[in-house]
């Protein structure tokens, strides 16, 4: 939940930042000088053909994972009905291993599937792997572009995150400097 509300946060942020822009620029004041624009990242994402294709070799290794989880699952179940089916024919002992053998089973399972999806998994790695380059190349255009169209901001749509500004905007030192007097 502190991910969601950190991620609504920011959001917020910068939606307010987005909307003081936009008031300033509607005053009519020294402020209306300047030039913001927005990109839709998703619109980018899906339209630019790297993109696409680092994310088809990432869903078709995500298939193949699924396949092998698919066959653990299948091969889990098949060890549960042989228990079942067998149950009055077998010894405590022999029960008592099957029903070890399924919770191992059911661990091995469970780990495949945590390693390739969870948080740190290699789904995520492998994201960041074959999307950061492209990510970066996009970043450095819209740097190319802000810089080339006079922009003085460029904020991402589906994010609310600011991706260009010119650095006479940035006021970060002001705000340090203002801190380290209180």
């Amino acid at each position: 939940m502190k991910e969601e509300d950190a991620v609504i946060n920011k959001r917020m942020f910068f939606g307010a930042i987005i909307l003081g822009l936009f008031c300033l620029t509607l005053t009519g004041s020294a402020f209306a000088q300047l030039k913001t624009g927005y990109v839709n990242s998703q619109a980018v994402l899906a339209q630019y053909q790297p993109a696409i294709d680092a994310q088809k070799k990432l869903e078709a290794e995500a298939a193949k994972w699924a396949q092998e989880l698919g066959a653990m699952e299948t091969d889990i179940r098949s060890t549960q009905e042989r228990l079942e089916q067998q149950s009055l024919m077998l010894s405590d002992v022999k029960k008592e291993e099957l029903q070890q053998e399924i919770q191992n089973k059911m661990m091995q399972y469970q780990q495949f599937q945590n390693e390739k999806w969870g948080e740190q998994g290699e789904f995520a790695r492998r994201r960041a792997e074959l999307l950061q380059p492209i990510i970066d190349k996009i970043n450095t255009v819209i740097q190319d572009v802000g810089d080339a169209g006079g922009y003085d901001y460029i904020f991402d749509t589906v994010a609310g995150n600011l991706l260009y500004a010119q650095e006479k905007h940035d006021v970060t030192e002001a705000i340090l400097a203002e801190l380290n007097k209180q």
